[in-house]
């Protein structure tokens, strides 16, 4: 018969624990007591405190979440004002992007040899500072730098 319980289960090893108990000195015992006591307290006060901790990064989140919301709003409405007033200017269909795809078109046509780094550099952006992308992209500047100002020979 298998019984559960919290103790030993063997009648000896229940008695071996009593006499130890009783063994051990006052000075011990009550030690003992009392760090088990102050363990507790422990325990009670950083439950609390990570309460606390999650109640103060729930409302720190829902407020992030309330100033994103009003950013992404604010952006979105400036947006569709800069895309009113773009598609309003005469000529819009040839402005932006048409144009400027029309114009490197153009300039790749012609068959000026050497020139295709310097049109390669005309797309890139060599500033780090303005770049706001994640990845490192440092190595392939300065290859790109390094091969429009010697360019490689056929």
């Amino acid at each position: 018969v298998l019984q559960e319980s919290n103790g030993p289960t063997d009648a000896y090893a229940a008695i071996a624990k009593a006499d130890r108990l009783t063994q051990e000195p006052e000075s011990i015992r009550k030690w003992r007591e009392e760090q088990k006591k102050r363990l507790e307290e422990l325990d009670a006060a950083s439950k609390v405190t990570e309460q606390e901790w999650r109640e103060k990064a729930k409302k720190d989140l829902e407020e992030w979440n309330l100033r994103q919301n009003e950013q992404m709003e604010k952006n979105r409405a400036n947006n569709r004002i800069a895309d009113k007033a773009f598609y309003q200017q005469p000529d819009a269909d040839i402005i932006g992007y048409v144009a400027s795809e029309e114009a490197f078109l153009k300039e790749s046509k012609e068959e000026t040899p050497g020139s295709e780094w310097e049109k390669v550099a005309q797309l890139c952006d060599f500033n780090p500072k303005s770049s706001k992308q994640s990845k490192d992209v440092s190595r392939m500047r300065s290859v790109l730098i390094s091969l429009k100002q010697t360019p490689l020979s056929r």
